[in-house]
């Protein structure tokens, strides 16, 4: 299915006039078009894996020059996803206040800004770091700006799944940063944030779901309901934890790693099938509860790539 909304209210409701458009709030502005709070939990899983990936402490100079070039390419994949998303912005309550919709900021700055952050970041990752860790931050960039915001969220509702790999790439960025190659152990955290994405997210989806549906954006709970979403969530929290566990047998990890993986995905899994339970006896509402395994989505990778990267030192 591909639905295109039409816009029902303007964007650019500030208006264009300088007058309209301070110089600070035009600076927040372009900070805004690269999420930042997102690209926060992309650098949680990209300085961990730089410990384990060195068995140390990895150089400062690298760590700094690995997260910032992260920054550029993330931030500028995210304005090019507003920009092309922008129309079905303006109808969502949740994103009524980007910029783009509020006029903040041109759609034409927006595809400018958004295209020069994805060129310097491929340059400042060739150039200072390796290119192999351009490479796989480009990919990551033109996988969301077009495979998934173009071609896959408003095509399916298994958009989230197989989009949710660009989320999965800065892993493999911290790993390939230190050893300019990329090992096993980045592979199964790979897996580990592909398997995490559509359980941390679904659950805001069925949130909002009267957003998606309204702007025509298949996400699973508009299509399918919640008992089914809850039920897909189970599945992959329980592979989520699975491949979370394989660290251990493999070598990468020790006794610490391990520890922290079995009780935070326990209690993933006890908030997963609570939530699979509510939602089978067809509590609705604020009663499903549903943010409370958002919430503890984040906490779970945030605990889990903290132990990624003190486990070197306890072994």
């Amino acid at each position: 299915m591909c639905v295109t909304a039409v816009e029902s209210r303007p964007a650019g409701v500030l208006g264009t006039s300088s007058g309209h458009r301070p110089f600070g709030a035009r600076a927040m502005a372009f900070v805004a078009l690269t999420k930042p709070r997102i690209i926060e939990l992309l650098l949680i899983t990209t300085v961990p894996v730089m410990f384990l990936a060195e068995q140390d402490v990895p150089s400062l100079w690298l760590v700094l020059a690995t997260c910032f070039g992260g920054y550029l390419s993330a931030g500028g994949a995210n304005a090019l996803n507003m920009y092309i998303d922008r129309d079905i912005d303006a109808l969502m309550d949740r994103t009524a206040g980007r910029p783009l919709v509020t006029g903040m900021v041109s759609p034409r700055e927006c595809l400018a800004f958004g295209i020069t952050l994805a060129v310097i970041s491929t340059l400042f990752f060739g150039l200072l770091i390796n290119w192999l860790s351009a490479a796989l931050s480009l990919g990551a960039l033109l996988f969301y700006v077009v495979v998934y915001t173009m071609l896959l969220k408003r095509r399916t509702s298994q958009n989230i799944v197989w989009g949710g790999i660009a989320g999965c790439m800065p892993v493999l960025i911290g790993w390939s940063a230190v050893k300019n190659e990329v090992s096993w152990a980045a592979v199964i955290l790979f897996l580990v944030i592909f398997f995490w994405t559509p359980p941390h997210y679904w659950p805001l989806s069925m949130k909002v779901k009267d957003d998606y549906a309204r702007v025509g954006v298949p996400m699973l709970p508009v299509v399918a309901g919640n008992k089914a979403v809850a039920k897909q969530i189970v599945l992959y929290s329980w592979v989520m934890v699975a491949v979370s566990l394989l660290l251990t047998p493999l070598g990468y990890t020790g006794w610490f790693y391990t520890s922290v993986a079995l009780v935070a995905g326990g209690w993933w899994l006890w908030e997963a099938h609570s939530l699979n339970a509510r939602a089978k006896s067809g509590v609705t509402g604020a009663k499903l509860k549903e943010m409370r395994l958002f919430h503890w989505s984040i906490t779970y990778v945030s605990l889990l790539f903290v132990a990624v990267a003190v486990d070197p030192f306890l072994r």
